[in-house]
């Protein structure tokens, strides 16, 4: 039986160099296309919109059908609304477009009605509309305001820094929010690209961290990676990185104790995002009343440091081999 090769879900074929897997959002760098339009999820395109963007778009779809449905009280004819301005063309518009909007939030002031089967009929399925679409609107500002999502800040850079007498991979992250997350777990994968039989392919191997786990994260958590002899960035340099096509991917989980639910963060490096020869400065400090300040600005904030060179491996007995 051929030997299973660990694919995290990101498929070991390679079929071109990339951008990042998983962009700055925490979303994978994945376009689907063929996408059948009941597959569309509209609902996931809403609750994944950010809420400028949500804002914005809400309002202009709103907008579009009360624009349709004051097009069809027009073609139907002016007339048949009473009390509408039609004196001229854009009276007449302006008349069946505020009347639209009435109808569709059935505020309905009363100034303008239908007087024909067929403005009636149009009226009737715009007022429906309205009341269903508010409904649905409602429910996705609730999901959004309701669904818990983990705010974490990774700095942007990861380094390579002096770590117990050797070298260490290392980044931060924080919580962006004042809740309480608990429990946190790290796990980062290295995704890099080997040739195999005149065949390039993709290659993960979970990276050992000097600490999985935390019990929670009220400040900022260093994820540190001690490379060792054991670590596949043992003798690494940046330029081997880069002809791997190497790729660092972290995946966070953790408990929001506000929502008591589980919640998950993803974040990638790229060889460019690695900073070698530095360490991280503090990110903290205590304020006059004896409160420790978390400053998220100093997430990205490192230094200059010396790395020592790469200690030679060790047998099982401890002893050097170089």
């Amino acid at each position: 039986m051929a030997k299973t090769t660990f694919d995290p879900g990101l498929t070991l074929s390679y079929a071109g160099r990339t951008g990042k897997t998983i962009r700055e959002d925490g979303q994978f760098n994945v376009r689907r296309e063929g996408v059948r339009w009941q597959d569309a999820g509209w609902f996931l395109h809403f609750m994944n919109l950010s809420w400028p963007a949500f804002l914005a778009q809400m309002p202009l779809i709103y907008l579009g059908v009360i624009t349709v449905f004051a097009g069809l009280y027009l073609a139907a004819g002016i007339g048949n609304l009473q009390g509408a301005g039609g004196a001229t063309a854009v009276e007449a518009w302006w008349s069946a477009f505020f009347f639209s909007v009435q109808t569709f939030t059935t505020v309905g002031y009363g100034h303008i009605a239908p007087v024909s089967f067929t403005a009636s009929a149009i009226a009737a399925v715009e007022a429906m509309s309205g009341i269903l679409s508010l409904a649905i609107a409602t429910g996705l500002i609730y999901a959004r305001f309701s669904r818990p999502t983990a705010h974490l800040a990774f700095s942007a850079k990861a380094l390579i820094a002096p770590f117990q007498g050797g070298r260490a991979l290392m980044f931060r992250l924080a919580n962006r929010r004042p809740n309480v997350l608990m429990e946190l777990e790290a796990r980062v994968l290295l995704m890099t690209v080997a040739e195999e039989d005149g065949v390039k392919k993709r290659r993960y191997v979970q990276l050992a961290l000097e600490r999985e786990r935390i019990y929670f994260l009220p400040l900022a958590w260093t994820v540190v990676h001690p490379v060792d002899e054991r670590s596949p960035l043992w003798g690494k340099t940046a330029a081997d990185l880069e002809r791997e096509q190497a790729e660092l991917l972290v995946l966070v989980k953790a408990f929001d104790d506000t929502f008591s639910q589980t919640v998950h963060a993803r974040h990638s490096y790229t060889p460019g995002e690695v900073e070698w020869g530095a360490r991280f400065e503090p990110a903290f400090r205590v304020d006059g009343d004896g409160a420790m300040v978390l400053e998220l600005k100093r997430l990205n904030c490192f230094a200059a440091a010396e790395l020592p060179e790469p200690r030679p491996p060790s047998d099982p007995l401890g002893r050097s081999t170089g």
